[in-house]
């Protein structure tokens, strides 16, 4: 039923229908959130991103060759422009500080501190897995990087959770 909708909404789009398009980023934006937020860390970064993706979205949509696949091509458009702010931010602020994460952030807060404590190439992977829900097959396709990788970054990815998780709460107790 989902996907009829979606397909339905992708062909309106396409033919320049705003209605139908804005339809199909709300479906699409609290996964567009969290795979974001996995990379930059900070709710206004990843505004501007998502913001970024939407306009690219509009404007390339034609570009799109098959529909079943919509939701890995917007997610590919919006890790290259979370990773364009992220360079962007490094070259502009080389000794700022980094604002913490809005105390209105509801998106479960333990877990996304446990992702924060992972290098970058083990979170997106974690996010995409376990939050978006991707195979190791698609999450490779992706960020075009061997099957392999994104396995061994996943398993190494939960180990670090595991250790900084166990060790965290050792200390509390």
């Amino acid at each position: 039923m989902q996907t009829n909708k979606t397909e339905q909404l992708i062909k309106k789009a396409r033919q320049r229908e705003p209605d139908a398009f804005v339809q199909l980023m709300q479906l699409h934006m609290k996964d567009m959130y969290k795979v974001s937020l996995a990379i930059l860390m900070n709710d206004e970064d990843a505004a501007d991103a998502i913001q970024d993706t939407i306009l690219t979205c509009w404007e390339k949509i034609h570009t799109l060759r098959q529909m079943q696949y919509f939701h890995t091509w917007l997610t590919r458009i919006l890790i290259n422009k979370s990773y364009d702010i992220r360079k962007k931010n490094k070259q502009m602020a080389a000794l700022e500080v980094f604002n913490e994460p809005a105390k209105e952030d509801n998106y479960n807060l333990e877990f996304k501190e446990a992702l924060s404590t992972l290098d970058e190439k083990y979170r997106i992977i974690m996010t995409l897995f376990y939050s978006e829900g991707y195979h190791i097959d698609e999450i490779a396709k992706m960020l075009k990087i061997p099957k392999s990788t994104v396995q061994t970054r996943l398993q190494r990815g939960r180990e670090k959770l595991a250790k900084n998780y166990y060790g965290k709460h050792r200390k509390e107790n």
